[in-house]
């Protein structure tokens, strides 16, 4: 597969993730069960503001994103997608899918939108082109002052659900099922969803290169070095 098209496929992996994310975070919304630590915050800054979910949403991710800065995380094409596209998507399904009031109905929908987001999430960050603003603040908390990646999450989401509800968000069972399965499901489609990513001809050449002139050198290292004086231990 060449470099071109293989950009190709994982930029619109990416697209079709980020797209899908969106209507699994609509299809949660209309279950009206609970939503996830981040939706649960968009809802109550919704109710306050009268901004749409969606404007939220990316309002939300860009504020995100700039606590990056300090962090010295470095975004990439899908985080910046991420930030635009994620609410946009989201306003759609919400547009498009009716509130449910009937209890089988809704378990049926959160389950199928849960779903779908572990799905969203294994397509556009196995794409490869750079993590949420979300997600990237959590790593970036993890790389800058060793705070384990667990401890950051939940520090980060429990936070989040607790500002989210005092302004009147959505917390229920479905944010509870969202904190206890999301992370082993999106462990299940990451694997599977993975894109490969071709390096670039110019950079192929390069550690091509560099892996033939150490091959090389190796001998040579070998011959040139100094042996050991007889009889005498050589110390390690």
């Amino acid at each position: 597969m060449t470099y071109s098209l293989n950009v190709a496929l994982r930029f619109t992996q990416l697209v079709v993730g980020l797209f899908l994310y969106g209507i699994a975070i609509a299809m949660m919304v209309r279950a009206g069960v609970g939503v996830g630590p981040w939706e649960v915050l968009t809802q109550g800054i919704a109710a306050h503001t009268g901004l749409e979910f969606g404007v939220v949403t990316n309002i939300t991710g860009a504020v995100v994103l700039l606590l990056w800065i300090p962090l010295r995380q470095k975004p990439g094409i899908g985080t910046v997608l991420n930030v635009l596209g994620i609410g946009t998507s989201a306003d759609v399904g919400l547009a498009l899918i009716p509130v449910q009031s009937t209890p089988a109905f809704q378990v049926l929908l959160f389950a199928g939108g849960l779903a779908l987001l572990a799905v969203a999430t294994g397509l556009y960050v196995g794409a490869h082109f750079g993590p949420g603003p979300r997600d990237g603040l959590m790593l970036g908390i993890t790389r800058r002052w060793g705070v384990k990646t667990c401890i950051a999450r939940t520090s980060i989401e429990v936070t989040v659900v607790f500002v989210g509800w005092l302004l009147g968000g959505d917390v229920g069972l479905g944010t509870l099922a969202f904190a206890l399965l999301i992370g082993p499901m999106v462990g299940v489609t990451l694997p599977l969803l993975s894109a490969r990513v071709v390096p670039r001809p110019g950079r192929a050449k390069v550690a091509a290169a560099a892996q033939q002139g150490a091959e090389a050198s190796a001998p040579a290292l070998l011959i040139t070095a100094d042996p050991a004086p007889a009889g005498k231990e050589v110390l390690s």
